[in-house]
C-alpha cells in the first residue's frame, strides 16, 4: 500500500484575470501555503484580452507562480455571445455573466484545472462564502454586503462546491485594494471591470446590439388602450423597466413594460404597471438536496436589488417552479435569473431563469 504524504500540499488553480480581486485571491492563498498556480481563461482574440492575458502573467511572476492560459473563445462565442445575441433576438433580457460563470469558469476552465493540471481546489475572486454543513457545502454572503456575488453563482452544483475555495470571502473591496498596494501587486490600481466583457467601451450594448441585429421599424403602443403612440426601430434596443431613451412625450412618464419581439412591438406604460406579484421560471437548479417544494425565501429578480420574501413553488417533475410575492415587485424581465435565498440566514438555495 502506497504511503500517504501527510506533509503534501493541496493544489490550487485560481482563476486569474490580472485583476485585483483575482491577484489577492493568488496571493492570500500562496500566504495560506497552498500550492498554487493560476489560469487565464482567452475568451477573445483580440487586443483587450490579450492584454488580459499578459496582466495575469505579471500578477503570476511577481507571486511567483506558475500560470497557464486556455484557449476557450470557441466555446466563449457559442456559450457567451451567442447567447446574449440570441436572447436579444427573442425578446429577452440575457445575463451572460452567469452563462460564464456556468460554462467557462465553473465549466470548461474548472474541468481543466481538475483534471489535466491535477489540482485539488479552483479558486476565484468571486465575493461568496462557503460553509459546510454536515457534508453539504452552502453558499453564504460575503462580509462584504455590497460585493457579495451569490447570485451569479446559483448554478454551483455540489461536484463543484465541494472543490471551490473563495479567498476574498472574510474581506471587504477595501481590504483587497489595501493588501495589493501593500505587497505592490501590479493589479493595486486597477479599476473595476466593465459588466460585459466583450463590450468595450465607447461601445454600448444598445449600439453592439443595434450592429448585430437588422434595424427594423416598429410600434410603441400604450398597454392600457393600445394605441399607437410612436414608432422604434427594432424592440431589442429596449428592456423592461426602461425609461429614459423612449423619447415619447406623454402627460406622465412611460417605461417599458413589454416587448412583443414577433411583432417588433414594444409596449410602455405608467411607473405603476411595471409592479407584478408573481413570475414563473424554468431550469430550475438548486445548490443542494432540498425536499420541500413550496417554501418561503428571500428572492431576488436581478443581482443590483434588494431581496423581497416570496412563496417558492418547485415543480420538480418539469424542471420549474413558480415565484408568488408577497408584495408587488417591479420590471420581472424574461431571461434574468430569479435567485431564492433561506429566510433564516440568507444562504443560497437555487434559482432559475425567467420565463
Amino acid at each position: 500500500m502506497d504511503k500517504i504524504d501527510t506533509n503534501k500540499k493541496s493544489k490550487v488553480a485560481v482563476a486569474l484575470s490580472g485583476g485585483l480581486d483575482s491577484s489577492v485571491a493568488c496571493w492570500l492563498l500562496k500566504q495560506q501555503n497552498y500550492d498554487v498556480i493560476a489560469v487565464t481563461a482567452k475568451m477573445l482574440n483580440d487586443q483587450k484580452f490579450e492584454q488580459i492575458t499578459e496582466n495575469a502573467k505579471n500578477v503570476a511572476q511577481k507571486i511567483g507562480i506558475a500560470h497557464y492560459v486556455i484557449d476557450l473563445s470557441k466555446e466563449f462565442k457559442k456559450d457567451v455571445i451567442d447567447y446574449f445575441e440570441e436572447s436579444y433576438k427573442t425578446g429577452k433580457t440575457p445575463n451572460p455573466c452567469i452563462m460564464c460563470n456556468r460554462t467557462i469558469k465553473w465549466g470548461k476552465l474548472f474541468d481543466y484545472a481538475i483534471n489535466e493540471l491535477k489540482c485539488d481546489f479552483v479558486a476565484s475572486g468571486h465575493y461568496a462564502k462557503i460553509v459546510d454543513d454536515n457534508g453539504i457545502k452552502k453558499l453564504y454572503p460575503a462580509k462584504d454586503i455590497l460585493k457579495d456575488q451569490q447570485y451569479y453563482l446559483f448554478e454551483l452544483q455540489q461536484k463543484q462546491l465541494n472543490k471551490i475555495i473563495f479567498p476574498l470571502s472574510e474581506y471587504t473591496k477595501d481590504d483587497i485594494r489595501k493588501i495589493a498596494i501593500e505587497n505592490d501587486l501590479p493589479s493595486k490600481s486597477s479599476k473595476e471591470s466593465q459588466d460585459i466583457c466583450f463590450i468595450t467601451k465607447p461601445m454600448t450594448t444598445k449600439k453592439y446590439i443595434s450592429q448585430k441585429l437588422q434595424p427594423k421599424n416598429g410600434n410603441f403602443i400604450l398597454s392600457t388602450t393600445g394605441e399607437k403612440i410612436g414608432t422604434h426601430n427594432g424592440f431589442f434596443q429596449y428592456t423592461i423597466g426602461q425609461r429614459k431613451g423612449i423619447g415619447i412625450a406623454h402627460s406622465e412618464p412611460l417605461y417599458v413594460t413589454k416587448l412583443d419581439a414577433k411583432n417588433n412591438i414594444v409596449y410602455v406604460g405608467t411607473k405603476d404597471e411595471l409592479y407584478t406579484d408573481s413570475l414563473v421560471f424554468n431550469d430550475l437548479s438548486l445548490q443542494y438536496p432540498f425536499k420541500k417544494n413550496e417554501f418561503d425565501a428571500n428572492v431576488k429578480i436581478r443581482y443590483n436589488m434588494s431581496a423581497k420574501k416570496a412563496k417558492v413553488i418547485l415543480d420538480r417533475k418539469n424542471n420549474c417552479g413558480e415565484i408568488k410575492f408577497y408584495e408587488p415587485v417591479s420590471a420581472i424581465t424574461a431571461g434574468q435569473a430569479v435567485v431564492f435565498y433561506s429566510l433564516d440566514d440568507n444562504h443560497l438555495v437555487g434559482g432559475g431563469w425567467i420565463k
